[in-house]
């Protein structure tokens, strides 16, 4: 009980810190499903759903929603002006005229790998995941080189948009050879269909090429659903939402979550609301450098 309780306090830090992520121009999205006991079926429980938003290497916020409709992110993302890297799922589509959408080429990679389990034997689905493998050379260059946005895009530029368009003769030229309905016919439809947003990631050096940050925060809520079958009540939901923000955001800002809880959540019973924003993991870290 004390846990929720602590998830209902932070609740207000984390609409701060969901209000910074919006006035940001770059953020990822994800979404998992979450067993939620709402007594509507007795032995049954519904599937909720966490979205995920935040920013490669910085703050998130995990929003928790009783369905997987275009209402969460439609809802979160009201006001936000930039890319949004997310998956092919339709509820991210036509959010706004001022949103840019990102494809993942992790997702599209997906598809391949499966292909190739599926016939180990056809050498196509290998040829896609070793050209795409360049690609990911590339962004391993400029993560070992420490390159800022605008050195990584014209690294993309030189390197990586020729792989590209050499990859997407190669999807086109698959595609007509082979029937549609089998994987690596759907692992091409994917791949072509999402194109212009996979190739959002040569133009802006800020994007990355996938959406593993979001994949890779997502991954302690996918253990837990197998540890505690899943959350008690649909109240509870945005407080279990609050406390895994505050807990991936801590973890990626490398703040001690301890120490940061310990000092906050005795603040916020009577904190003013207009002053909020001062308590994000973000703020709280910078003050913290400003007195050492």
């Amino acid at each position: 009980a004390s846990i929720l309780a602590a998830g209902g306090l932070l609740r207000a830090v984390v609409r701060a810190q969901a209000h910074e992520l919006r006035k940001s121009s770059y953020l990822q999205a994800d979404e998992t499903p979450v067993p939620v006991q709402t007594g509507e079926t007795p032995g049954r429980n519904h599937r909720a759903f966490i979205w995920e938003y935040g920013q490669p290497g910085g703050p998130v916020v995990f929003d928790f929603q009783m369905g997987r409709g275009r209402e969460g992110p439609e809802r979160f993302l009201m006001g936000f002006r930039g890319t949004l890297q997310c998956d092919g799922y339709a509820a991210y589509d036509k959010l706004g005229e001022d949103i840019v959408y990102a494809g993942c080429m992790a997702h599209a990679r997906r598809g391949f790998i499966e292909a190739n389990k599926l016939s180990p034997q056809n050498p196509l689905p290998l040829e896609i995941i070793q050209t795409m493998g360049q690609l990911y050379a590339v962004e391993e260059k400029a993560r070992q080189a420490g390159l800022g946005p605008a050195e990584r895009q014209a690294l993309r530029q030189r390197q990586s948009a020729p792989v590209m368009a050499a990859l997407k003769l190669r999807l086109v030229e698959i595609r007509q050879q082979i029937p549609p309905g089998i994987k690596l016919a759907q692992a091409c439809d994917y791949a072509l269909n999402q194109w212009s947003r996979l190739e959002v990631f040569l133009t802006n050096g800020l994007v990355e090429i996938d959406n593993n940050w979001c994949e890779g925060a997502m991954r302690p809520l996918a253990l837990g659903r197998k540890n505690w079958l899943h959350i008690g009540s649909a109240e509870a939901g945005p407080k279990v939402a609050a406390i895994a923000s505050i807990v991936e955001t801590c973890r990626r800002l490398d703040i001690n979550l301890r120490a940061y809880l310990k000092d906050v959540l005795p603040k916020l019973g009577d904190w003013p609301a207009n002053r909020v924003a001062e308590l994000t993991p973000a703020a709280w870290k910078a003050a913290q450098a400003k007195k050492s």
